[in-house]
């Protein structure tokens, strides 16, 4: 199953797919035999990053106020205590996920609860694990209070290669813990604050699943 978002680039990508592929035929003909399977199987593979990229498997959850899950698939890059200052301006529990490029990069909602604020800041390029890609990169801010832990603040953060994050979250809305929150398109990552004392269920450089893997839990 592929996400929504990636419905005109598979449809470009597989007609020049196509297009390259029947042209490659008639350009370099079979007596060219090696060469022509050559660039019939880097075509081949290029389609497959794109379609791969794209993916959204099907993970539905029972929801609960009692954990945090994973909002993205990917690596565990930080858990520390840091100043927020857009939002809360006090101190909060970071912890974020990395994605590379061959991880899936739907967002989903960690937490079920009420959209409090939700809000796109265009920026930098950064690359997504350098410290400063959370407050200078293109992002978006989205504070959603839940029952069981109060209000948490996620963050999608645009990578050395993204271009676009797509945010579903609007304020004012009732949103469900594992639903798709949106989408980035390429290298990302994504910054969970949580309230100073939570207990954290994951460890450094663990790799993460959304949707699966419990963050933290009461």
């Amino acid at each position: 199953m592929f996400h929504k978002e990636g419905a005109k680039i598979i449809l470009i990508s597989t007609t020049t797919f196509v297009v390259l592929l029947l042209g490659s035929s008639y350009l370099i003909g079979n007596d060219n035999f090696w060469i022509l399977k050559t660039v019939q199987i880097t075509l081949l593979l290029l389609l497959l990053l794109v379609l791969q990229f794209f993916r959204n498997p099907d993970r539905r959850i029972h929801p609960s106020d009692d954990h945090i899950i994973a909002p993205v698939d990917g690596k565990v890059v930080v858990i520390e205590e840091v100043f927020e200052p857009e939002y809360f301006k006090d101190k909060r529990l970071q912890v974020s996920i990395f994605m590379s490029p061959i991880n899936v990069h739907v967002t989903r909602y960690a937490v079920g609860g009420k959209v409090k604020y939700s809000k796109y800041h265009p920026g930098k390029y950064l690359v997504a694990w350098h410290p400063k890609a959370s407050t200078e990169n293109e992002r978006t801010t989205v504070v959603i209070d839940s029952p069981g832990f109060g209000e948490i603040l996620y963050r999608q953060i645009a990578g050395a290669l993204a271009k676009r994050i797509v945010n579903y979250a609007e304020e004012g809305t009732q949103v469900t813990q594992g639903d798709d929150a949106g989408f980035i398109k390429f290298g990302s990552r994504v910054d969970i604050y949580l309230p100073i004392g939570t207990k954290i269920d994951v460890t450094l450089s663990q790799k993460a699943i959304g949707n699966r893997t419990v963050i933290a839990s009461k």
